[in-house]
């Protein structure tokens, strides 16, 4: 594959990587609304189920969420977004692979090991905070949503840092 990858430039191979990964985004999205029965209309009632409400334990603090947040319909949405978030993380794995053979830059690189642990961290935030509701009975009703939301905060965090950490270590290998 690399002998295949060699008679394009730096900015084909790079081309290529992305059309790959728009057209698997694309069957990706197309599979998971295949396979989940009247999604689109569970999406609309998840989000016509959104109100302003109190952040729980902080007094005066209104965030938009949804008004019951563990129904059925929101279960399937949330369902939906895991099953995105594990394959594509999987699938990142993948573009990886395709960014090391095709030497893409640096940066590329860095980016797509960042997209994997946020994407990865999405699926396990969803499924341990929106969809298995047993096994954390500290955070009930409200306060579970906002506990998700605070997890992909310190997750976009984290996958800043680990793009910093590859790009850092990358750089001071070429010193060396």
């Amino acid at each position: 594959m690399n002998a295949s990858f060699e008679g394009f430039s730096r900015r084909h191979r790079e081309g290529l990587i992305s059309a790959i990964s728009a057209g698997v985004f694309l069957i990706l999205l197309g599979t998971i609304f295949l396979t989940t029965p009247n999604l689109f209309n569970k999406i609309i009632d998840f989000f016509n189920d959104f109100d302003l409400v109190s952040v729980p334990h902080i007094s005066n603090v209104f965030l938009p969420a949804p008004v019951h947040p563990f129904s059925l319909n929101n279960r399937a949405v949330y369902t939906a977004v895991e099953q995105f978030s594990y394959a594509w993380g999987l699938f990142q794995l993948v573009i990886l692979a395709l960014r090391l053979v095709a030497r893409s830059p640096l940066r590329k690189d860095a980016e797509t090991v960042s997209n994997i642990v946020f994407w990865l961290g999405t699926g396990f935030l969803t499924r341990t905070f929106l969809i298995e509701t047993i096994r954390l009975p500290l955070f009930t009703g409200m306060t579970r949503w906002f506990v998700f939301w605070a997890g992909i905060t310190m997750l976009v965090g984290v996958s800043l840092i680990i793009r910093a950490i590859v790009l850092a270590a990358a750089s001071t290998r070429r010193v060396t």
